[in-house]
């Protein structure tokens, strides 16, 4: 096989960079993906009720990046929907992320924007120095919040103490001095019409694009000439692990469906101190699916054991990774893309505008 770009993973990275190759520089390309499937995470599928999932979780659309919001347009049409959340604490459903309400609901409370910031300030622990996860809850809102609503589903959700990860965890999570219930305050935000999977077939609809499924890279690559790789797999096992494993923290998916219209008030619903899964999602919610009689759930459970979802942010695979980004400095001939090769916590909209401007840089003529 002889191709001049070859693309490893066709998630939203390599599917990105595998368009710009095929559609501007007009080009043919190879993407070679281990599952069964394109899209990445983001892939969606309908269940035998017809309810469309999101397989790997939860996945919305938001993002202040007008050049990705317009780059995505040309490949889907977009359903408004406005993300909110809600935890169960304490026996009360709490909207996260905190904001007035938040502390409303969960304390008995009347307050305003006044009220709240003087109540903050009475909760929240003066550090010299923010190092972790935990310093910043702890630094914005203070000891008893942080039990309530942040240790213990940091510990579910990562395997360990928010002190012992990256002060870049939790700082994406905002804190608001007001009633706005969001989950995300972007200026656009919504859901592919037709699902992510539609979206993303639109993206290699072209003739110059080939994809090979279920197929590790490496038992192919020797068989391939080319001149550019793109990789966007984990960065540890192309370099068959030479500086060790690094981790990466795993979903486990479980589904459920009841014959009803309704499971739950919200799309997604965080357990931050019960149970072992950390929270629900209600597809039909995320979807706005007209399905009557029917709803399907998805509870997630944390682990270290499945498909690699996040980088583990603590210092020792922090280091680790310096590593192995010693050599991706000196590659000749190949570009690393993405959370796993880059071994970094992006959402879905950095992803593509990551790649794009790879594209940009590395390739456009």
């Amino acid at each position: 096989m002889k191709y001049k770009y070859v693309v490893v993973g066709a998630g939203l990275s390599g599917l990105t960079i595998a368009e710009r190759i095929a559609n501007d520089l007009n080009e043919e390309v190879l993407i070679i993906e281990k599952r069964n499937h394109i899209g990445g995470n983001v892939y969606d599928s309908y269940n035998e009720e017809g309810v469309l999932i999101q397989n790997y979780g939860p996945h919305i659309f938001h993002t202040n990046e007008k050049e990705v919001y317009d780059y995505l347009s040309k490949f889907t049409k977009w359903a408004d929907y406005i993300h909110r959340v809600l935890s169960y604490v304490d026996g009360k459903f709490v909207p996260m992320p905190i904001c007035i309400d938040t502390l409303n609901v969960l304390y008995n409370l009347d307050l305003d924007e006044k009220g709240m910031r003087e109540w903050i300030d009475k909760e929240k622990v003066p550090l010299k120095e923010i190092k972790s996860s935990e310093d910043v809850v702890l630094a914005n809102v203070g000891y008893d919040i942080y039990e309530k609503l942040f240790k213990y589903y940091t510990e579910k959700q990562w395997g360990t103490s928010a002190s012992n990860l990256d002060s870049s965890v939790i700082s994406r999570i905002p804190f608001r001095f007001n009633h706005d219930t969001r989950y995300f305050e972007d200026t656009y935000q919504g859901m592919p019409e037709e699902g992510y999977t539609k979206m993303c077939e639109n993206m290699i609809s072209s003739d110059k694009i080939k994809v090979q499924l279920n197929t590790d890279y490496k038992d192919i690559i020797d068989s391939v000439e080319y001149e550019t790789l793109i990789y966007t797999g984990p960065i540890d096992y192309f370099y068959d692990y030479k500086y060790g494993k690094l981790l990466y923290r795993s979903l486990n998916f479980v589904t459920e469906t009841y014959d009803k219209d309704s499971y739950q008030e919200n799309s997604v619903i965080n357990y931050p101190n019960d149970y072992d899964f950390t929270r629900i999602t209600e597809f039909k919610k995320l979807t706005s699916q007209n399905i009557k009689d029917k709803t399907t759930i998805m509870k997630e459970f944390p682990g270290f054991d499945d498909e690699p979802s996040y980088p583990y942010p603590t210092k020792e695979y922090m280091d680790k990774f310096q590593e192995y980004k010693k050599d991706m400095d000196i590659e000749e001939n190949v570009i690393f893309l993405g959370r796993l090769a880059q071994y970094k916590y992006y959402n879905m909209d950095l992803v593509v505008k990551n790649a794009l401007e790879a594209y940009e840089k590395h390739l456009k003529r």
